[in-house]
């Protein structure tokens, strides 16, 4: 598993405190915004709006927050959204690549914001394809499922055309390409399987080993990168040892 979704997977089970909630509502809406704007207001023929809407579901997001982001992209709720999603690359304190997708209404506050954040932690804002070559797109289903039946499941899974499974503790991680991961998520759920999370995501292609202590100041940059508002995703390449990942749980 890469770090950014054993990252990722610490997150969410330290939980969201109530003085987050808003920012990532703001986040989640800014997402079926663009959604809605890039394919269209109906779900059930634009799949980045439905996985949108199904991440707002899973984070307790009210439905009419949902209605008004998608009735502001197309004008219907105080005009069209002056939204822009960028793309930013750079380089932790270790040299591990780090992936930002931002969704943002002003690009100089929002590059202002990311560069501050690499330069504090040791880290460098990179050029434009300094590292996006090291990540492909990815489809990625997260299933927490009991150890006896995840070998069927995961050949259920290959069977509905995923490309790879992995075992982390008590999560599957089901591997697709970018196209099958609606194919693969609805025959998952049409078999009665739980899906915990279906995402489109970059995954890299391979990994940067840090040690200990640059494992935690990755961390931090990461921690610190994901909570400014403009960022929606982060990834990176590195690889955390498990000391620093259980360092990293502990902390509040």
């Amino acid at each position: 598993m890469s770090g950014h979704s054993k990252w990722s997977q610490i997150k969410r089970q330290k939980g969201v405190n109530d003085a987050r909630r808003g920012q990532i509502f703001t986040k989640l809406a800014r997402e079926v915004t663009l959604a809605a704007k890039e394919g269209g207001p109906s779900p059930d023929g634009n799949v980045r709006l439905r996985l949108a809407i199904q991440k707002a579901k899973e984070n307790s997001m009210p439905m009419e927050n949902v209605e008004r982001a998608i009735k502001r992209a197309t004008g219907g709720d105080g005009g069209a959204a002056q939204l822009l999603e960028i793309t930013y690359e750079g380089y932790g304190p270790g040299g591990a690549a780090i992936l930002l997708q931002a969704v943002t209404d002003n690009k100089n506050r929002t590059t202002s914001d990311v560069r501050s954040a690499f330069t504090r932690a040791g880290g460098t804002l990179g050029a434009t394809g300094a590292v996006s070559w090291v990540f492909e797109p990815k489809g990625i289903i997260t299933i927490e499922a009991d150890k006896q039946i995840r070998e069927d499941i995961a050949l259920q899974a290959i069977d509905a055309g995923a490309d790879d499974v992995k075992l982390e503790e008590e999560l599957m991680e089901i591997y697709t390409s970018a196209n099958n991961l609606e194919k693969v998520r609805q025959a998952l759920v049409g078999k009665g399987i739980r899906v915990t999370e279906a995402e489109l995501s970059m995954v890299p292609k391979s990994t940067t080993a840090l040690d200990a202590k640059t494992a935690e100041q990755t961390l931090k940059l990461m921690d610190r990168l994901e909570e400014l508002d403009d960022i929606h995703r982060v990834y990176t390449n590195a690889e955390f040892p498990n000391e620093a990942l259980e360092s990293y749980r502990r902390q509040g």
